[in-house]
């Protein structure tokens, strides 16, 4: 298990950029879009993100991750908050997951947490929300791409460049 924290934060942050980087780009007007009735708008996604990372980090090892106090329901009601708004409880959920993960210890990984009185070991819940977390800034940038279609800064290879981007990795890399 060593090691094992420290590439979950890393890939946690990796997520968190892609979110970033996908926010960036829209506008407050935008935060609010949706594709249908059905869907959710980032700002709806940011505000359910935020309600859960607040409730499973806070107080990890200690209290249950379904906390008294959170309304999951509510987090799905359209929200009326400005862009700054939501981009500081964006980082507000963010800030206490990777504080959270910061201050755990390899010996914590083997101990047991509950989420809604479901037992799961530390590392099983670090897995569980490392799968969470990336579906929704999944949706927040497939979102933020339909909004901004011709407009949209690429988070990764742009279509068409794979081939030349392998050749960049293979030729930066030190064991090549």
């Amino acid at each position: 298990m060593e090691g094992f924290l420290k590439d979950c934060i890393k890939r946690f942050l990796y997520y968190k950029e892609l979110g970033d980087r996908t926010l960036e780009q829209i506008s407050e007007e935008e935060l609010h879009w949706m594709p249908s009735s059905e869907s959710n708008s980032i700002a709806l996604i940011i505000q359910h993100m935020h309600g859960n990372m607040k409730s499973r980090w806070t107080n990890f090892l200690t209290e249950d991750g379904e906390k008294p106090w959170r309304n999951r329901d509510q987090e799905f009601e359209q929200p009326i908050w400005t862009k700054e708004a939501a981009l500081d409880i964006w980082n507000q959920g963010w800030n206490c997951l990777l504080d959270t993960l910061a201050g755990l210890q390899t010996e914590d990984l083997q101990k047991t947490i509950y989420i809604r009185t479901e037992p799961l070991l530390v590392y099983d819940a670090i897995l569980r929300q490392l799968a969470h977390y990336p579906y929704h800034v999944g949706q927040i940038v497939y979102i933020g791409r339909m909004i901004r279609n011709e407009q949209w800064k690429n988070l990764s290879i742009p279509k068409g460049n794979s081939q030349a981007f392998n050749e960049q990795m293979k030729k930066s890399s030190p064991s090549h």
